[in-house]
């Protein structure tokens, strides 16, 4: 699902370290997969990995494929950078997604104009590999009809 068109998106800019808890996520999405954790207990499916149910409680998890598909849940165009990497990224979206799973998940829409993000509005991840330990999970919208 991804290109090397997509490559050039996030050069020069920080990325993620993965850590004990998310390690399995990004060798997941390096696979081109959305994998999420998931309670043993209660079977929630929890972003961002960390080792307790926040629900539950249980410390016991499975990691989940996702369908990778979700609505947007809520969005915001970032006009001033937070950052001076980012300044030639401007203006660029920052959305919540709501994954068919129950989870929410931040990242960007790629190759929407601003003006064109609704809220409802269909997405699928696509994987923007930016390092060689570090792939992103980024979404594209999914045309309908």
């Amino acid at each position: 699902m991804s290109s090397a068109r997509d490559a050039h998106l996030t050069r020069g800019l920080p990325l993620p370290v993965p850590s004990a808890d998310s390690a399995e996520f990004y060798e997941a999405a390096r696979r081109g997969e959305l994998r999420f954790q998931r309670c043993s207990a209660c079977g929630l499916f929890r972003h961002y990995p960390r080792p307790v149910c926040p629900r539950c409680l249980a410390r016991e998890y499975s990691w989940e494929l996702s369908s990778g598909r979700g609505t947007v849940y809520t969005w915001t165009i970032v006009r001033g950078p937070t950052l001076p990497a980012f300044e030639e990224k401007l203006p660029y979206n920052v959305v919540d997604v709501l994954l068919d799973e129950g989870v929410h998940f931040v990242s960007e829409v790629l190759d929407c104009p601003p003006g064109e993000i609704r809220a409802g509005m269909p997405v699928e991840a696509t994987f923007v590999p930016v390092s060689d330990d570090v792939t992103l999970v980024k979404f594209r919208r999914v045309r309908q009809g």
